[in-house]
């Protein structure tokens, strides 16, 4: 039997029958990784000694018959901008290359509480800002599905980990589709909760009002135990809902039938890549939910069109006041080449900033500036409260909406870095969820010219049962 190859809910129930050990789940995973590492570059940081550890604890619990957690034994993946205490935690930069965080994040203590194994830091975009993990300090991550494309970004080592069979679960996080993107390019289950179900407390912020942790699975149900173990309120997070602590369940009728669904106007002739196969599975896609009884019909939401330049002139805007904290001087990189304070400023952000991050800066420099303020950044705040009304309105008569994740396949490593433009395009279906602070999952619907594709079910506030029954009835129907 290969271990790896099983779901992460099939590992558990194989460890509750006690026919796999926790310690037998991990270290088939090691070994993957040790076979497997070198090509795709998943992790920056390892915790191989801590990981066994915990391993011999879960197993010693299972021998004196106590209670074990929701991802007991289970191997669990933390995007590298997630801070664990005494364990590196880089964000992708040289900025932050030696940096061991003095606390845990909330979701890491939620990930021990329920018997989760921390095996190590994913790779990532370097502070989440990419679309293909191609601007890590730490090397480029590869997709497993071909190692010549590029696994998505910003979160692409942990879909990488999960779609290479290195770990039946990760956590990234999603601030304008940075864990549904590389979920489709990976052929795995990304999903993105509503903005304040998860805590962010401890997550090292890219845009505070748009981010937020994003889990990974093998299929719907491994999306949902992961989902069930980093959910709940928490007083250390100024963003965390109240309504968090509510249950998240998937259990109970499970049938398409009498789903009302939304197809956006706005998407009806939409082309990026001028490749129609794409349209046309997802055609299909919407067919297999037709078919199952579920009442689709396409819905206004016209100020999706302007959504993302929303979205780019406010992350931005948050990311330049975010960064401005690593100045060389609390923490991070220091610059050895300076006379002055100003010099000191300088050069320790020019060194140990890559490209990306720094053109973001600009950005968001460019928008908060004096003369330009009124008419890029305020200006894209009530452009969003517009977008919020419009998902609103569609919820009145809706379940879910449904739509693709990312208008083009998994490209080619070194294709379009050097082309923002052209990259932030990927981001079309997926950041209006964020603006909005909706829930949204990215589910596999098969595969093109041999590589992944994916389409993304939205839900309103809070409705994330319900896109994740309607993730669970799509699977379910296509088997």
């Amino acid at each position: 039997m290969d271990i790896t190859s099983l779901k992460g809910w099939e590992m558990r129930e194989k460890l509750l029958k006690k026919e796999l050990s926790s310690t037998e789940i991990l270290s088939a995973h090691l070994d993957r990784i040790d076979k497997v590492e070198k090509d795709l570059n998943s992790f920056i940081t390892m915790d191989r000694e801590n990981a066994l550890e915990t391993a011999k604890r879960v197993d010693k619990k299972l021998q004196n018959g106590e209670k074990l957690g929701i991802i007991a034994g289970l191997p669990v993946g933390l995007k590298d901008n997630i801070l664990t205490k005494n364990l590196r935690t880089t964000c992708g930069s040289r900025m932050l290359e030696n940096f061991n965080p003095p606390y845990d994040a909330t979701v890491v203590k939620k990930i021990v509480d329920e018997d989760g194994i921390i095996i190590g830091k994913t790779n990532m975009d370097e502070f989440a800002m990419g679309g293909s993990t191609e601007t890590s300090y730490f090397g480029i991550t590869r997709n497993p599905k071909d190692l010549t494309r590029v696994p998505g970004g910003s979160s692409g080592g942990s879909a990488a980990a999960v779609a290479g069979n290195e770990l039946p679960l990760a956590l990234g996080s999603d601030t304008g589709g940075s864990v549904r993107q590389p979920a489709s390019f990976c052929g795995i289950v990304g999903m993105k909760p509503t903005y304040g179900l998860v805590s962010r407390y401890g997550v090292v912020p890219m845009s505070n009002s748009l981010d937020q942790i994003g889990v990974f699975g093998r299929d719907v149900r491994d999306a949902h135990m992961m989902l069930q173990t980093v959910t709940g309120y928490d007083p250390l997070d100024a963003t965390s809902s109240k309504k968090a602590d509510r249950d998240i369940s998937i259990e109970g009728i499970n049938s398409l039938k009498g789903l009302r669904i939304a197809l956006p106007e706005q998407y009806k002739n939409l082309r990026i890549t001028g490749d129609d196969k794409i349209q046309e599975r997802f055609k299909e896609t919407v067919k297999v939910f037709e078919d199952a009884g579920a009442i689709v019909e396409y819905v206004p939401l016209p100020s999706l069109k302007y959504a993302l330049e929303t979205y780019y002139v406010i992350m931005a805007s948050e990311v330049s006041t975010n960064l401005s904290r690593f100045d060389g001087i609390r923490f991070g990189y220091r610059t050895e080449n300076y006379e002055t304070l100003d010099e000191l400023y300088t050069n320790s952000r020019t060194e140990a900033f890559g490209e990306e991050t720094k053109r973001r800066i600009m950005m968001g420099n460019y928008a908060l500036s004096a003369g330009h303020q009124a008419q890029s950044y305020k200006k894209a705040l009530r452009i969003r409260t517009l977008i919020k009304q419009d998902y609103e309105n569609a919820f009145k008569d809706h379940d879910i909406i449904l739509s693709l994740t990312a208008p083009m396949l998994p490209f080619k490593l070194d294709s379009m870095i050097n082309s923002p433009v052209d990259m932030y395009k990927a981001d079309l279906y997926t950041v209006p969820v964020n603006l909005a602070g909706l829930c949204g999952i990215s589910i596999p619907m098969g595969d093109l010219d041999n590589l992944p594709v994916g389409f993304q079910i939205t839900g309103p506030r809070f409705g994330d049962s319900t896109i994740l029954k309607a993730g669970l009835g799509y699977e379910r129907a296509v088997r």
